[in-house]
């Protein structure tokens, strides 16, 4: 069960990292938990794998989806954001979840936002990926994270431990990933908040795992993918 008590959550993550799977998911579980729910899409890095494609299902599980100003289909391949956006974030009676574009130029697009992040209104999650070339290391997880904090004037607030490898995934490549957030959760002081994987997986890691287990299901990507 989240248990988060923000009322906003900004989800990023480098290219790979799983981000908008885990943001599709999290608003899925918070809308079952009868939360009033938006899900808006705000990556205008990557034109593949993002949230609106998902607004069919999203919106029949009670999910408000904010896309593109022409619609959820009309301009995947185009980087424009719904004013829609607006509303959600100004309306108490809403949990809002905002997928972000994965890296700090991605992050610029929280701009225009700034004014509705103060401290203590929202939390930032950075959706981490131990598989990754960009953030395989400490050092280089740091680097991501330090360039989006400078990038964005905002901080984040918390770490997914989203290490995968697709379907592919074990439970040692998760752990692998949990050595390497550890490390970068230590330095910045950031807790871990979630470790996030397949529901297959998440049964089998063990009960010392740092941060909310949340098991997931792969809705980005169809069965042949």
């Amino acid at each position: 069960m989240l248990t988060d008590d923000k009322r906003i959550r900004i989800i990023i993550g480098h290219y790979g990292s799983g981000k908008t799977e885990f943001a599709v998911n999290y608003a899925i579980q918070l809308a079952q938990q009868g939360r009033k729910v938006a899900l808006a899409d705000l990556d205008v890095v990557n034109v593949y794998f993002r949230s609106r494609e998902k607004a069919e299902l999203l919106e029949s599980l009670g999910i408000k989806v904010i896309s593109g100003a022409l619609g959820h289909h009309a301009n995947l391949d185009v980087p424009a954001i719904s004013a829609g956006v607006l509303g959600p974030l100004q309306d108490e009676s809403y949990d809002v979840v905002l997928d972000v574009g994965g890296d700090s130029v991605g992050a610029r697009v929280l701009a225009r936002y700034k004014s509705m992040l103060t401290d203590g209104s929202y939390d930032m999650f950075c959706v981490f990926n131990g598989n990754r070339e960009q953030t395989g290391t400490p050092q280089g997880t740091v680097f991501h994270i330090n360039a989006i904090e400078q990038q964005t004037g905002l901080r984040i607030t918390g770490l997914i431990n989203n290490t995968h490898l697709l379907r592919e995934t074990t439970v040692e490549d998760v752990l692998a990933g949990q050595e390497i957030i550890r490390t970068v959760s230590d330095e910045l002081n950031i807790p871990i908040r979630y470790t996030s994987t397949l529901e297959k997986i998440a049964h089998q890691l063990p009960d010392d795992t740092e941060g909310e287990i949340l098991p997931i299901k792969m809705y980005m990507r169809e069965d042949w993918m």
